[in-house]
């Protein structure tokens, strides 16, 4: 090629440079942060240094007697309550699920009822129950059920309606494709259930029920209407000797913030756990 077509040639261009990507600044959402942390700042503040509070009060009531005997009674009484209530809405669930339309009715009208009654009158109705029975099995009602026992019984049939409820979605949530394929493979009833089914429900079922946990934590509170000595009735004995209310109750809120807490870290690695090979959890 001769020197003057090289000449004419056009020169080769370089190559462009590279683009620059640059965040885009979002002033507003920085903004709102620092007023938010100024606010809770202040608010934290205000809780500290407010002298009404009396800290030092809570701190010598904090692990108190009293207050730690009726922690353990609110614990015993959360873990009972959603042991026998899971059980009872187990069943339940089984019962909506099967094909004998008695079972379905009967099964759906439990759910209705307690789920429509307040709990707090559910446990007053059966503190009271005395009135309608007043011996059952030869003995006298007031004797054989205490406040305790009353409630249990309130609490767990309230939470056996709305477990029932958690069961049956978590049943649901499990693809008939999966027991038409254990079925296929010869597997029995009782290995599709807990093999292939009870696995994938869990997912479905430990979100709620752990809410449920934590809900049935602080619902055990309302027991103290029926003078059931659980944490928050124990502090309301103290400060009713004492007229100190706002440190007892403090007293109280900080131990149902820490148990609640407590649980909630639980459920995370309960969640976690039956994830594992689905999307991660965070």
């Amino acid at each position: 090629m001769s020197s003057d077509t090289l000449a004419q040639a056009p020169a080769l261009s370089a190559p462009p440079d590279p683009v620059r990507i640059v965040p885009q600044r979002r002033y507003g959402q920085w903004s709102a942060a620092a007023l938010v942390l100024v606010l809770l700042g202040f608010a934290v503040q205000s809780v500290l240094r407010n002298d009404a509070f009396q800290w030092d009060v809570v701190g010598d009531y904090f692990t108190s007697a009293a207050v730690l005997r009726g922690l353990w009674l609110t614990l015993w009484l959360t873990a009972v309550v959603m042991v026998l209530g899971f059980a009872l809405g187990a069943l339940l669930a089984a019962a909506r699920l099967s094909a004998n339309p008695v079972l379905r009715a009967v099964s759906w009208g439990y759910v209705w009822l307690f789920r429509s009654i307040p709990i707090l009158v559910q446990l007053l109705l059966w503190f009271n129950i005395g009135a309608l029975y007043p011996r059952i099995l030869g003995v006298r009602t007031v004797d054989l059920l205490g406040p305790v026992a009353v409630a249990v019984i309130g609490l767990t049939l309230h939470e056996a309606a709305y477990a029932a409820e958690v069961v049956r979605g978590g049943i649901l949530s499990v693809g008939a494709g999966q027991i038409e394929a254990a079925q296929a493979l010869g597997l029995s009833r009782w290995r599709r259930w807990w093999r292939i089914v009870l696995p994938q429900a869990m997912r479905s079922i430990v979100p709620p029920a752990g809410n449920m946990l934590i809900g049935t934590l602080k619902g055990t509170s309302i027991v103290s209407v029926i003078a059931v000595q659980d944490l928050l009735y124990s502090t309301q004995l103290v400060y009713h000797q004492t007229y100190q209310v706002i440190p007892l109750l403090m007293v109280a809120t900080v131990w149902y913030t820490v148990v609640t807490s407590v649980l909630g870290v639980g459920q995370h690695y309960v969640e976690k756990r039956f994830a594992r090979g689905t999307e991660r959890v965070r």
